[in-house]
């Protein structure tokens, strides 16, 4: 297995400049973009940027650019509202049955649409406190409902194997906790640490271990990243995947359709397509609400059925995620039945994947 080599990272501008990956015109508007947001582009990615191409979807995820210095209406430090719904630190209890645990505030690789990208970063801390993971996981403890935890960040994949192990066990001992989920780009990003070791600690007695892959391009799942992939699926740890709705680099049914069907060969179960949060510095990544709908009703006619995830949006202020994705029930008319026949029926206006609209049940 090919050893980590995350010490080989790009994370200034002027390397990024050196690596042919920004002009060097760009130079000072881009040391302001880093003084502000986190930058770290992985060897696994870089070799997959192609330079000589300047609308790269590779490139347009990670190598910062000035337009991240220009705020647009609306965007938000905390755009879904984490902070209200915290009550301990590193805690975000927004649904019932289950919270956010955020243990680290590092990734292998800064996403440059990220909606925590206020929160991870310089001047930010590494991981959460002692005493602040105890609170959490006492937190935890107390709250019989929590059914699942999902470890996010930051990357929780960051964290050692040994402290990983800890953290697994810390949670499994818990009861009433069924289900921990694992958030995470690690796979692609840096597929060596997805090691025997990694694998071995998330498996746990006790609990379920889930883990969700964050890929927005087919092309990030290399031979190597699949292989990691398949080093948890075969361990029988299941995985589904998050992405989200880019321009430039997956808003377009050809991309969208390879991304999908990577998942699924991978053994990847395709779980969420987010529409673009609200995060500052990042309009020129975000498409319209009616593109993604269009898109994925292009999608419902195009790929199987096991390549369709959900189109969601995260709605500000911390109300949660709502699918947005088209409606296909337009309408509905009550018709009367047969003489005689009391039973009222209701017929739909259905809307098919090429927008056509049919009666249903149909006319006689």
């Amino acid at each position: 297995m090919t050893k980590t080599n995350l010490a080989q990272t790009l994370r200034q501008p002027a390397e990024l400049v050196a690596a042919d990956l920004a002009p060097a015109a760009a130079l000072p508007a881009l040391e302001r973009v880093a003084a502000r947001y986190a930058v770290a582009i992985t060897p696994a990615l870089v070799e997959l940027i192609d330079p000589a191409d300047a609308d790269d979807p590779i490139a347009r995820q990670f190598v910062p650019t000035a337009a991240e210095l220009q705020m647009q209406p609306g965007e938000n430090a905390d755009p879904i509202g984490d902070h209200p719904h915290s009550p301990v630190s590193g805690i975000v209890h927004r649904y019932p049955d289950r919270v956010l645990f955020k243990l680290v505030h590092v990734c292998a690789v800064y996403c440059r649409f990220c909606f925590r990208r206020e929160m991870v970063g310089p001047g930010k801390e590494n991981a959460l406190p002692d005493s602040a993971y105890r609170a959490a996981i006492d937190y935890i403890r107390t709250h019989s409902e929590i059914w699942e935890v999902i470890l996010t960040g930051g990357d929780p994949l960051m964290l050692s194997p040994r402290r990983m192990s800890e953290i697994m066990a810390d949670l499994a001992g818990i009861d009433h906790v069924k289900i921990i989920r694992l958030h995470t780009r690690v796979p692609v990003a840096d597929p060596a640490r997805i090691s025997d070791e990694m694998v071995a600690a998330l498996k746990v007695e006790g609990a379920t271990t889930w883990v969700a892959l964050h890929a927005n391009h087919a092309r990030e799942l290399t031979d190597t990243a699949r292989a990691a992939c398949a080093r948890l699926i075969d361990a029988g740890i299941p995985m589904v995947s998050q992405s989200v709705l880019l321009r430039g680099v997956n808003d377009n049914i050809a991309a969208l359709s390879d991304l999908m069907r990577a998942f699924v060969e991978c053994r990847i179960k395709p779980y969420y397509l987010h529409h673009g949060d609200l995060a500052p510095g990042t309009a020129h990544l975000r498409t319209t609400l009616a593109i993604g709908q269009d898109l994925m009703r292009q999608l419902r006619g195009r790929v199987s059925g096991l390549c369709q995830p959900d189109y969601v949006i995260d709605i500000p202020g911390g109300v949660g995620k709502s699918p947005v994705g088209p409606n296909y029930v337009l309408a509905a008319q009550n018709t009367a039945g047969d003489a005689g026949d009391a039973v009222t029926e209701t017929r739909y206006r259905i809307v098919d994947y090429c927008g056509d609209v049919h009666l249903y049940p149909p006319e006689t």
